[in-house]
């Protein structure tokens, strides 16, 4: 009997565990004039199904990747209700570079800068272009890392489900 019972918890404890979501985590990110916003309040708040896009100015698949996504981003903002969010990683050296980027590229994404280490260890990536999708209630259901032509479709596929959620 006490071995069934251990069996028991042992298989409550990892159903809990494999239930466990991953959530946009509290983190700090600046908008392009300075002002400091709440990654996970600006989600919540938006009521949205939210990409999340980490990329940089020296990044060229990054740049491939949002490119790409631009020609697709007008029929998901109506047919999803879904938010691009594009979070640079450049240093403060680079960081004006971005701006003027955003606008020879004609992207109307959200764009946000994080500390390049702080979001690498909230969102544990290594490598970007990282791309997540969250529901709007901040469930992180997909993670991408890297860009190759036609990722875009898987992508809107992962968006459509989150949509549903």
């Amino acid at each position: 009997m006490k071995h069934l019972t251990i069996l028991a918890f042992l298989l409550f404890s990892f159903g809990l565990s494999a239930n466990a979501q991953k959530t946009v985590p509290n983190v700090t990110v600046k908008t392009l004039d300075g002002q400091t916003i709440n990654l996970k309040d600006y989600i919540l708040k938006s009521g949205k199904t939210v990409i999340l896009d980490f990329w940089a100015t020296w990044c060229s698949p990054c740049k491939k990747e949002l490119d790409a996504i631009a020609d697709y981003y007008e029929e998901w903002q109506d047919e999803y209700n879904v938010e691009l969010i594009a979070i640079t990683i450049d240093n403060q050296r680079a960081l004006p570079k971005v701006p003027g980027m955003v606008e020879s590229k004609g992207w109307t994404y959200t764009i946000f800068a994080g500390n390049e280490e702080s979001m690498r260890n909230a969102f544990n990536f290594q490598t970007i272009p990282q791309t997540l999708v969250a529901t709007k209630d901040g469930v992180i259901v997909y993670e991408h890392n890297g860009y190759v032509p036609g990722d875009e479709v898987e992508l809107e596929e992962q968006v459509a489900k989150a949509s549903e959620k």
